[in-house]
């Protein structure tokens, strides 16, 4: 049986999944950063014998957003050498940014399927302490202001053995898979560039999920669909004044830190939208160079969520009108820079159904959840891929993998039970293979 081989590999690469994860865990990169883990995905797929796209294959360039600094580049790009990156796959464009990578499976004739797997990690500085176990045991961040606080690390491992095990039962497969490793998913910033490059076009079926914890909402080992997921816009807006001496001549100056100051207030009196929850929050403001200097410089970074499209798109209009209005009110001038976005999100029904019996009879000692569609909280570029599947008529489902976890996701002290990892990679496993096995 081929569930039974799949078991067989999956178990046998248990050792390797966690020393994958311990290795992204300790050398985090943030999003478009993630240079030294995608020279070490695709020197493995290259190695396994898949097909493998890098830098400008997988990111439509004009589609990314919220880019780091070419300075930023430039210096992690120097810092990974010394990190024990493949240099023969750290490749130019990948120090440009353009992180990410694709690995194509061609098993003939039948659908395509997609698999995702996020990467990157957050800006949080890592707990320290003997109570902190990647501290403990030697793999807790190396690279100052970077963590894996969310489990994209364990996603990065539970993809690369899931390649190891189709490559195996490839036999046993008619079609095609796409493994798609994707940068910059905090933020929502990374899956907007693979869309726009067209690789799901073509998708049948699509299928991701993430690590969750097992003392949430969720009673089993895997929930095979999620919905909800809340649309967001990520913005930057720029206030520009005019400097002046501010006890001297204060008549001459345009404060952009009172501009910036009527936004951040007027943005949180936003009316709500009655078809539906929405969120604001100005999470950074900065600016002005001392207390007698009139500033002519300041910054806010924000966020829009929506319960729905519709909401989302009605906040960020307000929230434009707002921005624009302040500076102007103010004798300021105002830009916005969309540093970010997503939509809301939805698992087919039928599909998720499919998949819990694909569970259920191929992988009969991992529990389904007994809610099988579970409401999903924050937001997740994700959406991006699985709409545009679902577009052209094709399937998709965002699940959840359960795991202990340390403490709540985001948080310096995150850290999960290791278990998930093989668990991952059978789950991927069978519903590839139920998806496109020869005698199907």
């Amino acid at each position: 049986m081929v569930n039974q081989k799949i078991m067989e590999y999956a178990k046998a690469l248990d050792q390797k999944s966690r020393e994958r994860r311990r290795d992204f865990h300790r050398f985090p990169e943030t999003a478009w950063m993630e240079m030294r883990t995608s020279a070490i995905i695709a020197k493995t797929l290259t190695e396994l014998g898949y097909e493998v796209l890098t830098g400008k294959e997988v990111c439509l360039n004009e589609a990314r957003m919220g880019l780091p600094s070419p300075e930023e580049l430039k210096a992690h790009g120097e810092r990974v050498l010394s990190q024990g990156v493949p240099e023969n796959y750290l490749t130019d464009e990948m120090k440009q940014g353009f992180t990410g990578v694709i690995g194509i499976l061609c098993c003939g004739d039948g659908p395509v399927v997609a698999l995702r797997f996020d990467i990157d990690a957050l800006g949080l500085i890592e707990k320290e302490g003997e109570e902190h176990r990647p501290w403990k045991e030697g793999f807790s961040s190396q690279n100052p202001g970077m963590m894996h606080a969310c489990g994209h690390d364990g996603h990065g491992a539970i993809g690369l053995g899931t390649a190891e095990v189709l490559m195996k039962i490839r036999e046993h497969l008619h079609g095609t898979v796409k493994l798609i490793f994707q940068p910059g998913e905090e933020g929502a910033r990374g899956a907007r560039a693979i869309v726009a490059h067209g690789h799901l076009d073509d998708v049948d079926y699509f299928v991701g999920t993430h690590v969750a914890p097992d003392n949430g909402p969720d009673d089993g080992n895997v929930t095979p669909g999620t919905w909800g997921s809340l649309a967001t816009s990520k913005y930057d807006a720029y206030f520009y004044g005019q400097a002046a001496h501010a006890g001297g001549f204060p008549e001459e100056g345009r404060s952009a830190i009172v501009a910036a100051a009527n936004a951040v207030l007027n943005l949180t009196a936003i009316p709500r939208h009655s078809k539906g929850a929405s969120r604001i929050n100005v999470g950074v403001i900065q600016g002005g160079t001392g207390r007698n200097v009139v500033p002519d410089y300041a910054k806010i970074q924000f966020e829009i969520r929506g319960a729905t499209n519709e909401i989302n798109d009605y906040m960020e209009q307000q929230a434009k009108k707002i921005c624009l209005g302040a500076g102007e009110m103010t004798g300021c001038r105002c830009e916005m820079k969309l540093q970010g976005a997503s939509e809301s999100l939805h698992s087919d029904e039928d599909f998720l159904e499919k998949i819990a019996e694909i569970i259920g009879r191929d992988l009969p000692h991992l529990q389904i959840s007994s809610c099988k569609n579970a409401k999903n909280w924050g937001s997740e570029d994700i959406s991006l891929m699985m709409n545009r599947v679902q577009e052209h008529g094709g399937k998709a489902v965002y699940m959840r993998s359960m795991t202990h976890m340390a403490s709540a996701q985001h948080t310096r002290e995150f850290d999960f039970d290791e278990h998930v990892l093989t668990e991952g990679i059978e789950t991927f496993a069978v519903i590839v293979w139920e998806l496109m096995k020869k005698d199907c």
